[in-house]
């Protein structure tokens, strides 16, 4: 079996894997649900590992952490700044798609590796017959200087569970909730490296969410 994390193509400047080459082609058929079906999105979501539960792991204190959060609940279901977010999120889109052509998706895939490592990314678009590339939507009323590292965790989780080889990182800085500007962008590249350690951190994961749940 071919590892995800080997090949011998280079894309972007980087080392581009030989397993993702063949995923692209096929990324449709790992969808598993969509968050317009919002209950059967989160049923789906509950069964497996997603970008923003790995955007939490960092350390082994942060794995056991969100497993906690994870059997028991973590009583977070929004505020006025995720409700902000949902609001913007179509607009932005919209952006992105007008000057960069990745199509919004509300879809929920599966990576090829195992069913349960899962992500919803903002947009895809396959480039040619197998180069995939995703879009990830975000409000702030910060001004960013560089992409939060939780947010690049979340960013290459997505980019190993489709199979794609960049991300453009989108972000729309708010005062008290009115956009100060149009949105601002980043490319964020595809890391092997640093996804090998996601996916490491991520099985640790399901390991302690098995035997909590035995």
């Amino acid at each position: 079996m071919l590892s995800l994390f080997s090949g011998d193509d280079t894309a972007h400047g980087t080392r581009r894997p030989a397993v993702a080459r063949a995923m692209a082609s096929s990324y449709r058929s790992r969808i598993v649900a969509d968050s317009t079906d919002r209950v059967a999105w989160l049923r789906a979501r509950s069964r497996g590992i997603t970008a923003t539960d790995v955007a939490k792991l960092s350390t082994q204190r942060s794995v056991h952490a969100a497993a906690q959060q994870k059997l028991h609940g973590s009583g977070f279901s929004g505020n006025v700044f995720t409700d902000h977010g949902k609001a913007r999120e179509p607009e932005i889109a919209s952006w992105v798609l007008s000057n960069y052509g990745i199509e919004p998706s509300t879809a929920l895939f599966r990576s090829a590796r195992d069913a349960r490592h899962l992500a919803t990314p903002d947009g895809v678009v396959l480039r040619g017959t197998d180069t995939l590339e995703l879009a990830e939507i975000k409000t702030t009323n910060k001004s960013w200087r560089n992409i939060p590292r939780h947010y690049l965790r979340q960013v290459w989780w997505q980019q190993y569970v489709v199979g794609a080889e960049r991300t453009l990182f989108v972000w729309e800085q708010h005062d008290n909730f009115v956009p100060v500007a149009e949105p601002e962008c980043r490319w964020v590249d595809r890391d092997d490296n640093e996804i090998a350690i996601l996916v490491g951190l991520a099985d640790q994961l399901l390991t302690l969410l098995l035997a909590g749940r035995s």
